[in-house]
């Protein structure tokens, strides 16, 4: 039986955004299964969503049925549908009624692969290398939405990885914000690994 790997603590998370969605990188994502299955992948890439002022995040709508989540308590999660077709997990950060969150863009799968590639698929490199596919291939989607990941029985949440990156990540623009204006559209509030982009660069 694998031993059972504790929870990032909510202090993590309470924190300001850009200073968590840096430090996730490294970290890992896990998911408990009912059958005790344990899914786990290194977070290499993350994006920030930071208030109602960020028009690139779903807070500029202001406080609304959907976005009541990222409202809500650092460390606890947001998961979104996009397009009709696509979930999106977002860890939400800095202080309840400020809304923030950190969106998971894609992980290095070390655990439960053959559950994965079950539910994607599709070949190893291409399980969990976008958010849609994360949310997929661990089995995640509004049934998650608001629940809290920093709780010691929790069967979704972060937690120390195998090692932390000691170099500052890459940072680019965020991802798919085309019809948002500036500032906002050209932050550069997405951040990766340095060996991730190193690795996509090679193919």
């Amino acid at each position: 039986m694998k031993a059972r790997i504790s929870p990032l603590p909510r202090a993590f998370f309470s924190r300001p955004t850009l200073t968590v969605a840096r430090e996730s990188l490294g970290k890992q994502l896990l998911k408990l299964e009912a059958d005790g299955t344990r899914l786990a992948g290194i977070i290499v890439e993350v994006e920030a969503y930071i208030g109602e002022t960020d028009l690139g995040c779903h807070a500029r709508a202001g406080l609304t049925a959907r976005t009541a989540p990222l409202y809500g308590l650092p460390g606890s999660a947001y998961v979104y549908f996009t397009y009709g077709m696509h979930w999106m997990l977002n860890f939400v950060t800095e202080y309840e009624g400020f809304p923030a969150a950190v969106l998971l863009r894609a992980l290095r799968p070390t655990e439960g692969l053959s559950l994965m590639q079950a539910r994607r698929q599709r070949p190893p490199a291409e399980l969990t290398n976008g958010p849609a596919k994360v949310t997929q291939a661990f089995g995640i989607d509004r049934v998650w939405n608001e629940y809290d990941l920093c709780t010691a029985d929790a069967r979704l949440f972060l937690a120390d990885g195998p090692h932390c990156p000691e170099t500052i990540p890459a940072a680019r623009p965020r991802v798919g914000l085309r019809n948002t204006p500036e500032p906002w559209r050209s932050l550069p509030w997405n951040l990766k690994l340095r060996d991730q982009v190193a690795e996509e660069a090679n193919g």
